[in-house]
């Protein structure tokens, strides 16, 4: 058995232990092992790494180390300037799925416009299938649901503030110029359409009636919005996810009242 010389890049460190971040690593290598489980087994989810050198030249996960290689591991921050192995198919579109912890963050993106699934009863297995099967991103804070298999796009959520994770998902895959704030349900993530006062009245408590005559309606779960008196708190934080990402002040929650008074601008 000999070993292979590793090195992680950038966020990629974050997976770590202390002593192996940002330098190389001596890894025992019996010559039968892909890089993919080679690297996970130091604690780095494959959904993290953008790029893989082996001894320079591009290779894939199903690579067979072999003892006396060196591999540099990428993620997508510091991808290198040449041409490289593809690691998984390309996304057409941004569309999400989130596990059980990042219900607020789920509720943000959607508020955003993004095609978010969300439900506190999805099983590990389930998240990864729904994932796969939709070419859905799954973000989570559980790096084990991150090495599954059947898990090709992902991404490990770095904060755990909900309104500074969607400043972070923001910046991560460079969402900004895609954001069609208040166009999906918060509820169910269906779009949202205007709809005629007169035929919802009959839904609305009296003060609503009484003050508001602009609505819109989810096409799926029938859901109302109107724009509220916390409507501002929530322009102002879509405005600060797009201009300021790296400035969001974590004292700008959205409670599950305001988020019933979202509506389409």
């Amino acid at each position: 058995m000999g070993t292979v010389v590793l090195r992680c890049y950038a966020e990629l460190n974050d997976f770590l232990p202390r002593t192996q971040r940002n330098t190389t690593i001596a890894v025992s290598c019996a010559g039968h092992e892909t890089v993919k489980n080679l690297v996970e087994s130091l604690g780095v989810p494959h959904p993290e790494i953008a790029a893989l050198l082996a001894n320079g030249e591009p290779v894939g996960f199903g690579y067979l180390v072999r003892p006396g290689d060196r591999v540099e591991v990428y993620p997508v921050s510091t991808v290198p300037d040449t041409p490289l192995f593809p690691l998984r198919p390309p996304l057409t579109t941004f569309r999400f799925i989130l596990d059980a912890h990042l219900g607020r963050l789920a509720a943000y993106l959607r508020m955003l416009g993004f095609d978010t699934l969300y439900r506190n009863d999805y099983d590990d297995p389930e998240l990864a299938r729904l994932a796969h099967d939709e070419q859905r991103i799954l973000l989570t804070r559980d790096v084990g649901l991150l090495k599954r298999s059947l898990v090709t796009h992902g991404y490990f959520v770095r904060t755990t503030v909900p309104v500074q994770q969607i400043g972070e998902i923001v910046q991560r895959f460079n969402l900004r110029s895609l954001v069609t704030s208040f166009q999906r349900c918060i509820r169910c993530n269906g779009l949202t359409r205007p709809v005629e006062k007169a035929a919802i009245a009959h839904l609305l408590a009296a003060k609503t009636r009484q003050y508001f005559d602009r609505f819109w309606q989810c096409q799926e779960c029938g859901q109302i919005y109107w724009r509220g008196s916390h409507y501002a708190r929530m322009q102002q934080l879509t405005e600060q996810v797009l201009c300021q990402t790296d400035e969001i002040s974590p004292s700008l929650p959205v409670t599950s009242d305001e988020r019933r008074e979202m509506c389409d601008a």
